[in-house]
C-alpha cells in the first residue's frame, strides 16, 4: 500500500491511487468509500446520529418495566424520549427486537385520541444542521393504524421549549411489520436553538405502536443506523438524567458529609457525568433515604442544593433526628426501591 499527499486547489489523500479524503479550496472535507484488497471501506467512523438513545437501549427510569402514560401528562420514558397520550391512558414500555436490541412500544387504550413520542436535541448537538438538509430515518410498525405523522421543530429560545416553530411535517404509511422509513428535512438557518423530532399517531384505541432505530443525520441520504457502545450511549444519556436506586438491601452510599446544625446534614455529591446544567434533585418518600451519624440513623425529609454546578452539588438535608454539629456521616439509600434522581432534561 502506498500513500501520497498532494496539493491542488486544496489537499488530497490517496490510498492505492484512490482518493480517500480531499479538502477543497473552501476547506470542505470529502471522505470517500474505497475498495482495499477487495473490501469496501467506508470513510465514516460513526457519531453521525444527533438523536441520543435512538435504539431505546437505555432505560434508567423504568429498567424495562411497563409505565402508565397518563392522559394529558407527557413523561420521560426510555432515556431522552418523551411519550404522551391524550383522551385516555396508554402503556409505554421498552421491548426487545428480533436481533436482541430494543425498541419502544405504546399499547393503546379505548379512549386514546392522540399519542406522541418525541425527543428534544440540545442546541450544542444540532446547531451545525442549520441551513442544511438533514435526513430522518426510523423503524415503525402499528398493528391498528396505517399513518404515522412526523414533525420537526426548533426552539424559539435556545434549549427552552415553552414555544417552538415547526420546520416540516409529513406522514409515513405503516403496517404491522417493522419497516424503516426516511424523509429529508430542510433545516432553516434560524434553527440553531435546538431541535425536536416527534412521531404522532391518532386514535390508538387498541393494538400497539412500535418505534426504533431513530436517526437524524446531516445530508440528504439515509445511511445505516449509528450503533454506539452501551457505555457510550449511557454517558450521553447521563448528561441529562441519572439516578441511584436500591435494587436490594445493600444500602448503597450517596455521599459522605458533615452535620452543620443539629438538624442539617451537608454532603458533596459528584455527578457521574458533567450534566447539561445544574440539575434538579429529588429523593424517594420520607424514611427511605437515611443519614447515618455514628450509631444514629436519621431519615431525610427534605433535600436542597446549597450550591450546584453541572459537575457536582453541595447539598443540604433536613434531619428528623437531632445530631451533634461537626460529626461526620454518610447518606445512603435505606429501603428497597429508594432513590435519588438528578435531572437536567430539556
Amino acid at each position: 500500500m502506498s500513500s501520497t499527499i498532494k496539493a491542488s486547489a486544496g489537499l488530497e489523500f490517496q490510498i492505492n491511487n484512490e482518493t480517500a479524503l480531499s479538502i477543497d479550496a473552501n476547506q470542505n472535507v470529502s471522505v470517500n468509500s474505497l475498495n482495499i484488497a477487495g473490501q469496501a471501506v467506508s470513510g465514516y467512523a460513526g457519531f453521525k446520529n444527533r438523536i441520543i438513545n435512538g435504539d431505546m437501549k437505555i432505560d434508567q427510569r423504568n429498567a424495562g418495566a411497563a409505565q402508565i402514560l397518563t392522559n394529558g401528562a407527557p413523561v420521560y420514558t426510555v432515556d431522552r424520549w418523551i411519550a404522551a397520550c391524550y383522551g385516555g391512558n396508554g402503556i409505554g414500555q421498552q421491548i426487545s427486537d428480533d436481533a436482541g436490541g430494543n425498541r419502544y412500544r405504546i399499547t393503546g387504550g379505548s379512549e386514546i385520541t392522540v399519542a406522541a413520542f418525541y425527543q428534544r436535541i440540545e442546541s450544542k448537538n444540532s446547531y451545525d444542521l442549520a441551513g442544511s438538509t438533514a435526513t430522518l430515518s426510523v423503524d415503525l410498525a402499528n398493528s391498528l393504524l396505517t399513518t404515522v405523522t412526523w414533525a420537526a421543530y426548533y426552539a424559539n429560545s435556545t434549549d427552552t421549549w415553552s414555544s417552538a416553530t415547526q420546520i416540516a411535517t409529513g406522514t409515513f404509511t405503516v403496517n404491522s411489520t417493522v419497516t424503516n422509513y426516511s424523509a429529508q428535512i430542510s433545516i432553516p438557518s434560524a434553527a440553531t436553538t435546538g431541535l425536536q423530532i416527534e412521531f404522532v399517531i391518532g386514535a390508538q384505541t387498541s393494538g400497539t405502536f412500535t418505534v426504533g432505530s431513530v436517526q437524524l443525520e446531516k445530508g440528504d441520504t439515509a445511511t445505516s443506523f449509528d450503533y454506539r457502545p452501551y457505555g457510550t450511549e449511557l454517558n450521553l444519556c447521563q448528561r441529562y438524567y441519572w439516578q441511584q436506586i436500591q435494587a436490594s438491601l445493600q444500602f448503597p452510599t450517596i455521599a459522605t458529609g458533615t452535620v452543620m446544625t443539629s438538624t442539617t446534614f451537608r454532603m458533596n455529591i459528584q455527578y457521574r457525568q458533567t450534566m447539561r446544567t445544574a440539575p434538579s434533585i429529588t429523593i424517594s418518600s420520607s424514611g427511605t433515604v437515611d443519614v447515618s451519624v455514628g450509631a444514629t440513623a436519621s431519615a431525610i425529609n427534605v433535600i436542597t442544593a446549597a450550591y450546584s454546578t453541572p459537575e457536582s452539588s453541595l447539598t443540604d438535608c433536613s434531619l428528623t433526628v437531632a445530631s451533634t454539629v461537626g460529626q461526620a456521616g454518610v447518606a445512603l439509600l435505606a429501603q428497597p426501591n429508594s432513590f435519588i434522581r438528578f435531572s437536567a432534561e430539556l
